[in-house]
C-alpha cells in the first residue's frame, strides 16, 4: 500500500531535487503540506500531479 503523505526529506529524494527547493514547491502552491504537530507532511497525490504535469507553477 503506498503512504498517503511523505517527509520533506523523502519527498527530495523521490523528486530527486534539494529540501529548499521541496519548500518553494509547497510555496508556490505545486505541492500540497499538511502539518500534523512540527512535522510537514506533503501528500503523494499532490507529488504524482507534479511529476505528470512536468511544470510547477
Amino acid at each position: 500500500m503506498e503512504p498517503l503523505v511523505l517527509s520533506i526529506n523523502e519527498t527530495a529524494k523521490a523528486l530527486g531535487i534539494g529540501r529548499s527547493s521541496v519548500y518553494a514547491l509547497i510555496k508556490s502552491g505545486s505541492l500540497d503540506a499538511i502539518k500534523i504537530g512540527t512535522r510537514t507532511l506533503l501528500t503523494t497525490e499532490s507529488i504524482r500531479r507534479l511529476t505528470q504535469s512536468g511544470t510547477a507553477n
